[in-house]
């Protein structure tokens, strides 16, 4: 019997177990007083496969098909695809990066929707330009950059390459469409799977419904019981249809606020300190309030300091500061809201991808005298869109360059605040996103200075700094 009690911390490997074989060995230690090695041991696919039917499938447990977990390549999908295959919460992603590899001729998705109609030449030369003009920037912005970094003794070409490789392809990739070819790694439960897939199924793209096909294909290899009725239903495309018949359209003299808190609760820096203080007592939470409503700002502050004063470099704040929660509007490029999605846990709601607000210019592109043939890049884009949206305006978005701004509201705790604004606003980021990490960190700043003046970044920088240092006047 001792030996029965003995701590033990193991691995139940996937080299040995299926991923449906491993979800039933979970799930049966609820009911079972054997280890997880014996209830293994008992299991056939047959058998794990018949307990997926019977209580995940039959009977709604679906948390069990979280245990089990796959690994997913995705090759040469569209950056556009991807956002829908990104759009999934709980799972994780690594994709080829526009930043630090360099994107070949004609290496863009033609949909099928376009293919032998009136249209696809039109789409073809519309990606095609934005490509030869991406070609055509790289090699004058590099050589811009290099005599602003010359190379350091003894470094060969490739290491000085690399060093300064994102500087002057972060500002290139602004000419790449939504149609370049990407490839993307995820690895994803059972669960997020059937829900990605149902998804899928249902999107109004020919190329994601038909990859969203081959997701199922493969991954059913195996989790055949598990995503054995992953299936598109009625409810999602047919509720989007109806909104977007009732969405208003471009609103006349809009304003481009590249960021703006639309809600925030004044009293939330008193609940996050409620909350700090909340496990350490007994007292109810409205007492707690109260109490801290009582004290001096200064008082506020010394608590504030107690809560976030020992942050080190690499130190997560606790979750006390989730209860601070705010929502906000952000006009930032199509680029910087590729990297932006990534963030999963806020919420994100983007409008559609459009050309109709208009772009950005890196200034680089204007120094290293690739001006003219950026806008004109630009402006053939937005001809090609408004011609492909006349007739399908999902479709279109593939011509749309990254340079093109894009709306987003986004809902985040100040937990989330803290992480992204001190990613990004590191130096070795994207200056859209740096200029986006200030950007909202300045609002939050303003509304609850106690809590967000231990936001750790960079001093050299502010969101005005990084604007007049890399953007140009369209």
């Amino acid at each position: 019997m001792a030996d029965r009690l003995e701590r033990r911390v193991y691995l139940l490997s996937p080299r040995q177990l299926s991923p449906e074989t491993i979800a039933v060995t979970f799930a049966k230690t609820s009911r079972s007083p054997l280890s997880f090695e014996e209830i293994a041991s008992e299991l056939t696919e047959a058998k794990s496969a018949e307990f997926h039917e019977k209580w995940v499938v039959g009977y709604g447990h679906a948390s069990v098909a979280e245990h089990a977990v796959l690994h997913i390549a995705f090759e040469n999908v569209s950056r556009l695809a991807v956002e829908t295959i990104e759009s999934n919460r709980l799972a994780s992603y690594t994709e080829k990066s526009t930043r630090y590899q360099k994107w070949e001729p004609q290496s863009f998705h033609v949909p099928a929707e376009v293919i032998a109609t009136p249209h696809e030449a039109r789409y073809r030369q519309a990606c095609g330009l934005l490509f030869e003009a991406y070609q055509r920037s790289l090699a004058p912005v590099q050589a811009l950059v290099q005599r602003s970094t010359p190379r350091r003794p003894d470094e060969s070409d490739e290491r000085w390459d690399g060093r300064i490789r994102s500087r002057y392809v972060d500002a290139c990739r602004y000419l790449l469409p939504m149609a370049a070819l990407a490839n993307v790694g995820m690895t994803a439960n059972a669960r997020v799977l059937e829900h990605a897939l149902k998804k899928m199924l249902a999107h109004p793209l020919a190329e994601v419904r038909q990859i969203g096909q081959e997701l199922r294909t493969a991954a059913q290899v195996e989790l055949p019981a598990l995503l054995k009725y992953a299936e598109p239903t009625g409810y999602l495309p047919e509720t989007e249809a109806a909104l977007a018949a009732l969405a208003p359209g471009l609103g006349e003299g809009e304003a481009h606020e590249p960021l703006r808190l639309i809600a925030y609760d004044p009293q939330a820096e008193v609940r996050v300190l409620a909350a700090a203080l909340y496990p350490h007592g007994e007292a109810p939470f409205a007492q707690l309030e109260s109490h801290l409503a009582s004290l001096g700002a200064a008082e506020q502050a010394r608590l504030a300091a107690e809560l976030l004063g020992r942050l080190g470099r690499f130190d997560i704040p606790l979750r006390a500061l989730e209860h601070a929660v705010y929502t906000v509007e952000a006009f930032l490029d199509q680029g910087a809201y590729f990297e932006l999605k990534r963030h999963r846990m806020m919420t994100l709601t983007p409008q559609r991808l459009s050309t109709r607000h208009g772009y950005a210019v890196p200034r680089l592109i204007d120094q290293a005298g690739q001006g003219e043939s950026y806008r004109a890049a630009m402006a053939a884009a937005a001809e090609a869109f408004e011609a492909l949206a006349a007739w399908n305006a999902h479709v279109a978005a593939y011509v749309v360059p990254n340079a093109y701004h894009r709306r987003v509201v986004m809902t985040l705790n100040l937990r989330q605040v803290y992480h992204l604004s001190e990613l990004r606003a590191a130096a070795n980021a994207h200056f859209a996103m740096r200029r986006l990490a200030f950007g909202l960190a300045e609002l939050v700043r303003q509304v609850h200075p106690s809590l967000a003046g231990f936001l750790r970044l960079p001093e050299d920088a502010t969101r005005n700094s990084i604007e007049d240092e890399h953007f140009s006047a369209a």
